[in-house]
């Protein structure tokens, strides 16, 4: 009986092929941003998280604030100094404390130069637990070891983007760096990220030399023990920094974050981005409900005639309501299919483009199942409460009142 009513459904829809397209527009379009950009965000979201899942949850970091330009810590006006990284070492419930500097610097290579962040790495046993951290290896040559005198590990793009030179770097290449001469030792693998994958890494003694700094630091990671609070370390810490800089609680020139605090944030600020979308997007959903309404009105209109036909044979009042509610919901799942389909499309296509201008695997698009089958749940929901009213209607018409309306 179900499948009748389903034939019959389908039927009257594919007769009003046009009427029934520009019905769906509605639903279309708001199934179709939902789909596509909550699929973005979704992805984006994943991708950052395991960026800082790659740090781990029990990591702190210490940068100076104010106005900054370039890399992290980079350009304040009050920078943090070398030797807080030894007393924070001593703050009850620090495993250990590394300091790194970032700064921009010039590269050039094949007679061309680019503006790149380089960075440090710290000698001794904590370099291992650095690039363990942020999950550093070498896909050509090796990484950097202690002892290395003006050797370099190029990020990956260097060596997949020959717009940056104008041809690949390879291993046992020299480029200047700050006009100073380094031998590329290796080149690190992919990590997604687009800051680490156009960076430079030098040792840390290197990294003075060239920039003529002795003192300064630019970001502290901190490893706090396993079963220590982070939040009291991290007060430690932030008394320790206000004697060391002599400021006021409530005006310190510096931050202390913990990774878990920064995940947190990065969420609720997706979360407010996919909530607006969807606002705008059930807005749209919304208007292609009354758009069906006002089709399935019409439909009950022109269809009098064989309202009147239905029931003179024997049609009951819930069976022209529930031909008419399943067209209704037809109507609303169609649009949400298509809306669906198009959606996952432009969701890999714009990830696709957004990957490949910005040279980053952060941007994807992650479609999951309950997205899909919510968005077509969603649909056809709402074809079936705009439908209510009109099969309704329908039901209610009296046989020979609809046949004699039709003449």
């Amino acid at each position: 009986m179900l499948i009748d009513y389903l034939k019959l459904a389908v039927n009257n829809l594919l007769k009003r092929r046009m009427r029934s397209w520009l019905t769906l527009i509605g639903i279309f379009i708001g199934i179709a941003a939902v789909v596509s950009l909550i699929g973005l965000g979704e992805g984006l979201r994943i991708a950052i998280s395991s960026q800082f899942n790659m740090l781990g949850t029990d990591t702190i970091t210490i940068q100076a604030s104010g106005v900054q330009y370039g890399p992290p810590g980079t350009g304040v006006v009050t920078p943090l100094k070398q030797d807080y990284v030894d007393k924070i070492a001593n703050v009850d419930g620090v495993d250990f404390a590394i300091g790194r500097l970032l700064k921009t610097s010039k590269v050039e290579f094949n007679d061309r130069a680019t503006f790149t962040v380089a960075g440090s790495m710290p000698s001794g046993q904590h370099r291992g637990d650095i690039e363990e951290r942020i999950n550093l290896k070498a896909d050509q040559g090796r990484l950097l070891r202690d002892g290395d005198k003006y050797k370099v590990l190029m990020g990956s793009k260097y060596d997949e983007d020959d717009k940056v030179f104008g041809k690949l770097v390879k291993v046992g290449d020299t480029v200047l760096i700050q006009g100073k001469a380094f031998e590329v030792v290796g080149i690190a693998k992919n990590l997604g990220n687009f800051l680490m994958d156009y960076a430079v890494i030098v040792n840390e003694d290197d990294m003075r030399d060239i920039f003529n700094d002795k003192d300064t630091t630019s970001i502290i990671m901190v490893m706090v023990k396993k079963g220590a609070d982070m939040n009291n370390v991290k007060e430690d810490i932030e008394k320790l920094l206000r004697k060391e800089r002599d400021v006021k609680e409530g005006e310190e020139d510096f931050t202390v974050e913990l990774s878990i605090n920064a995940i947190k944030t990065l969420e609720s600020t997706l979360f407010a981005v996919q909530l607006f979308v969807y606002i705008i997007a059930g807005i749209s959903i919304v208007v292609g409900g009354i758009g069906i309404m006002n089709t399935m009105y019409t439909a009950v209109v022109e269809r009098t005639k064989e309202i009147g036909i239905l029931k003179s044979i024997g049609a009951r009042n819930e069976d022209i309501f529930l031909l008419f509610f399943i067209e209704s919901g037809l109507l609303g799942f169609s649009g949400g299919l298509a809306g669906a389909i198009i959606g996952v499309i432009l969701a890999k296509t714009l990830a696709f483009i957004g990957a490949m201008q910005l040279g980053t695997d952060l941007i994807h698009a992650d479609i999951a199942w309950w997205l899909i089958t919510g968005a077509l749940s969603f649909s056809f929901l709402i074809g079936c409460v705009a439908g209510i009213t009109p099969a309704w209607r329908a039901s209610r018409l009296h046989p020979v009142d609809a046949l004699r309306y039709a003449k």
